[in-house]
């Protein structure tokens, strides 16, 4: 029997790539908006957006056309000399934030490692914490990224298993539990990282007020608090950041994904002069981090939210979408949970995975990917329309309900 073209795919890409990722055996050759095509033409809509990377939707026309025309200009200077895209972006970027300095970067996991060294250096060389002595605390469940000195704070064994020694220096406290917080800062304690809305660990979000409790337990004991908003913030879930839904600002913003609507790696690290202001020249750096391309998708990317209105429209379809998901909670659903355009179904234990549904769903053209063994994630592009989510949820519906 002749394969089709995605199968070969498939079966190419399994031989010749390391079996790091599970993926849904589809091959999305184009993209449009909120809509991908496989090999074979088949539509499908997608509902991950690249792990919220994609909020713009699929390829916008107002990012492309900044790719290519700065692709006709200069794509990479490096740091050893300045670009004439990198200041305006970062400009742009700490006056639509509300910080006063910015350390671009390229993907996620490299903007926490640098925020990792920019707390530590900032609490030798401004709180006067003893070197070497450092520590940052961080949540049990959390994702921040896969790098060595990242895996080191993850409570998940799996991320751990066989890649040690680790990178000492973190504490480990419950998630959305303040007084666990307050009870495990000492002297040494520099930073407090933590998610405002856990998105690997199944969209879980935290009781009210306790970014509000952090915010005050990180002031009364001078810890920078450290917001990774890589997958929650640039409109994702109705505000610009995820913190603003608690009127809480952090000391220090790690920004990825979203930031250049998908199309390059960027990302980037956001605090005061006094915190990024630890950085010497030879302290830290990349390549890429900051090159004229990269600096000049992100420009136009961030404009695009804020121009299109992407962050209002997540806050209301978010809104009226999550209340069709809970007409759905039930045999199968135990709850819905989330805000904004970052949703996720939890299963009952006896449900059995959420990998079948999501096969099922796929099946049905929609795309969506488990997160353990029992949630879905739900997180379309912010630019999807109204129609295209009333046929999702009668996908969902069908599949789950």
């Amino acid at each position: 029997m002749t394969m089709s073209k995605s199968q070969e795919i498939i079966q190419i890409t399994e031989k010749y790539g390391a079996h790091n990722y599970h993926p849904l055996p589809v091959v999305i050759e184009r993209a449009q908006g909120a809509w991908v095509w496989d090999c074979e033409g088949k539509k499908y809509l997608d509902f991950l957006s690249a792990y919220s990377a994609v909020n713009q939707g699929h390829c916008h026309p107002r990012i492309i056309k900044a790719l290519k025309d700065q692709a006709d200009r200069v794509t990479l200077t490096s740091r050893a000399f300045h670009n004439d895209r990198l200041g305006p972006f970062l400009k742009e970027l700490c006056e639509l934030t509300g910080f006063e300095m910015a350390l671009p970067m390229n993907t996620g996991a490299e903007a926490v490692e640098t925020a990792v060294k920019a707390a530590r250096k900032w609490g030798y060389t401004v709180k006067g914490v003893s070197q070497d002595k450092a520590e940052i605390i961080c949540c049990m469940d959390n994702f921040h990224g896969r790098t060595t000195t990242v895996i080191s704070f993850s409570s998940e064994e799996q991320y751990k298993q066989g890649f040690g020694p680790f990178t000492p220096g973190f504490k480990l406290v419950p998630y959305d539990d303040a007084e666990a917080l307050a009870a495990a800062i000492d002297s040494n304690t520099v930073g407090f990282l933590v998610e405002p809305i856990q998105g690997e660990a199944g969209v879980v979000v935290p009781t009210d007020g306790y970014l509000k409790k952090v915010r005050d337990i990180c002031s009364q004991n001078n810890v920078l608090f450290i917001a990774d908003e890589i997958q929650t913030g640039l409109g994702r879930t109705g505000k610009l950041l995820c913190c603003e839904h608690e009127g809480v600002v952090p000391d220090m913003l790690i920004l990825g994904k979203a930031i250049s609507g998908g199309v390059l790696p960027v990302s980037a690290v956001l605090s005061s002069r006094e915190v990024m202001g630890v950085f010497r020249p030879g302290d830290h750096g990349s390549t890429f981090g900051g090159c004229p391309i990269g600096s000049a998708v992100a420009s136009e990317a961030l404009k695009v939210l804020v121009e299109e209105k992407l962050i209002d429209r997540a806050a209301l379809l978010g809104g009226e979408f999550q209340a069709k998901l809970e007409s759905l909670v039930g045999a199968k659903v135990e709850k819905i949970r989330g805000k904004g355009l970052l949703l996720a179904a939890v299963l009952r234990d006896d449900a059995g995975p959420a990998r079948g549904y999501c096969e099922k769903l796929m099946e049905r053209g929609l795309l969506c990917k488990e997160t353990h063994d029992n949630i879905i994630r739900f997180a379309p592009p912010l630019v999807i329309s109204q129609d295209d989510l009333s046929w999702a949820f009668e996908q969902i519906k069908e599949v789950l309900g």
